[in-house]
């Protein structure tokens, strides 16, 4: 908004000059993302304590998290907020890029808030069943697929996704890169659920990944970039940084709050929408294998309860994990908490790496 209302004037006041400059607004966006979350969220504690509406911890996660029962939830309306106002604030909110990023934040955020209104709220212990949160994640997931597909950016990319490490080939998918977006979507919205088991762990580990994607982005709206780097040049995509930002600031902000022992969880309002969301940016950016690489952590702890559940029905009941997903195995094994956490965002900081090397190693 602040581009289209101070940028006008840079000739009356040169400050305003910088408004012209994607990196200054990406900046901003984080502060602004970091500072609407932290503000938002100590009221938000205390709301919800008031009211009672506390979380009710699983029965399947180690009996040590029992300490936890009665920390308020629904924390991810801090961090929406914050991704809302920071882009909104500091993007090119007509950018088409900018519309579909909002658009899936918003939906599958307030999916999210009705399963944790009507677990906390309503008392209703399963939530929003789990069949008809794939329903709205697929859906949201077909609509951004759709879009890019029948207006891209450039038609020769309209059906294909970049190959990391790998120079001037390209996977065609023609028609069947729409349902490989909208499983993408789905994908990456319940790997970073499923995460979510750890005081802090999702909340880092998607703020490293928002960072990298903010990278990714701003290099793809570049043409002197995208031609050194020798990936696909997409004109505006580099607003999306801003959102990203946005995201990793908010994140951050949330965090605060979220760090052990925590004060108040994410929720499903947090981790479906924030998953979805960078599921979404990775294809727009048609990086979507790189978001494998990127966000590895998500990938191992999503393939462990994958991995456990087949392997418990093939055997009658023995298991790989003393629990999955594998941070609860690590907790089983006596690690503590906080350890498991830092240790995963380690690692979640190499595969961001290894995920923005793979660009130069083409």
């Amino acid at each position: 908004m602040f581009y289209y209302l101070l940028r006008p004037y840079w000739k009356h006041f040169i400050l305003f000059n910088l408004f012209r400059y994607t990196t200054f607004r990406m900046v901003m966006g984080a502060a602004t993302g970091f500072v609407v979350s932290w503000i938002v969220c100590a009221p938000l504690i205390r709301y919800l304590k008031k009211h009672h509406y506390e979380s009710k911890i699983r029965e399947d996660v180690p009996e040590r998290h029992l300490e936890k029962r009665g920390t308020p939830t629904m924390g991810g309306i801090a961090i929406i907020a914050g991704v809302l106002i920071g882009t909104l604030l500091w993007a090119k909110v007509g950018s088409t890029y900018i519309i579909m990023a909002l658009v899936t934040l918003v939906l599958t955020g307030l999916m999210g808030f009705w399963d944790d209104y009507l677990k906390d709220i309503r008392r209703k212990p399963k939530g929003l069943l789990a069949k008809y949160k794939l329903y709205g994640q697929f859906f949201v997931g077909l609509v951004i697929a759709v879009l890019i597909f029948m207006m891209p950016p450039d038609v020769r990319f309209k059906s294909a996704t970049e190959l990391p490490f790998i120079k001037n080939v390209y996977l065609e998918m023609g028609i069947f890169y729409i349902l490989f977006s909208a499983l993408v979507v789905v994908g990456s919205s319940n790997a970073v659920n499923l995460s979510d088991g750890l005081d802090g762990l999702a909340a880092g580990l998607v703020a490293i990944l928002a960072a990298t994607f903010t990278a990714v982005a701003y290099v793809s709206g570049r043409s002197d970039f995208t031609t050194y780097l020798n990936i696909f040049y997409l004109p505006g995509s580099e607003e999306l940084s801003i959102f990203c930002a946005s995201m990793a600031g908010a994140t951050l902000g949330f965090l605060w709050y979220n760090s052990h022992p925590a004060e108040i969880f994410m929720g499903d309002t947090g981790a479906l929408a924030l998953g979805a969301s960078i599921g979404a940016i990775s294809i727009m950016l048609k990086k979507e294998l790189l978001l494998l690489i990127a966000g590895g952590v998500f990938v191992i702890d999503t393939l462990s309860v994958i991995a456990q559940v087949i392997y418990f029905k093939a055997t009658n009941g023995r298991r790989i994990f003393k629990m999955a997903p594998l941070h609860h195995h690590f907790e089983l094994s006596g690690w503590h908490e906080s350890k498991i956490v830092v240790r995963f965002w380690i690692l979640g900081i190499i595969f961001a790496l290894l995920g923005l090397v793979s660009f130069k190693m083409r």
